[in-house]
């Protein structure tokens, strides 16, 4: 998925950045394992800490004091923050549970991770099973998926611009 997700941006000459909190860095080790991934990932920041994501990625700060970092506006305004932060086309992002213990009043295996690009943003809610490792990989699984079908949509959408809107 990484190879495809790499290979997309860099046909379309744009970029991705990464902003991840329960996968820790392996989004951006899956990525970066791919050769010639520095066409198109720019970089990443794991910010593990809450108060990291406000910091650093511009998260809302009463966001993260209402709802806590495992939410969907959360992963949303992570992935937004880390395209403009790091200068990319893409922004993707990772928040949620991986275990041993809830967060946030949310149980082990909730997850939500968002893409951000030039015709917006999505986000998804992910209800995973298994063990912690099990959790953050299916993590990395489904945010590389949701940027791979976000670049072939936002792919499509340009050739019907161009061809006359046909």
């Amino acid at each position: 998925m990484a190879a495809e997700v790499l290979t997309l941006l860099a046909e379309s000459d744009q970029t991705v950045a990464v902003a991840e909190s329960l996968t820790g860095g392996l989004v951006a080790a899956e990525l970066t394992s791919v050769p010639g991934a520095s066409r198109a990932f720019r970089g990443s920041v794991t910010a593990y800490a809450t108060e990291l994501k406000e910091r650093l990625l511009g998260v809302d700060g009463a966001l993260l004091a209402a709802h806590g970092a495992v939410n969907a506006q959360v992963a949303a305004e992570m992935a937004v923050g880390v395209r403009g932060a790091l200068g990319a086309s893409w922004g993707i992002a990772t928040t949620g549970v991986a275990g041993p213990d809830p967060q946030d009043g949310q149980p082990v295996g909730t997850v939500f991770v968002a893409v951000a690009g030039p015709a917006g943003r999505k986000t998804a809610r992910l209800r995973l099973n298994g063990s912690r490792a099990e959790i953050r990989r299916e993590s990395v699984r489904n945010v590389l998926e949701l940027l791979s079908r976000e670049l072939r949509e936002n792919a499509r959408g340009q050739d019907t611009e161009q061809n006359g809107g046909i």
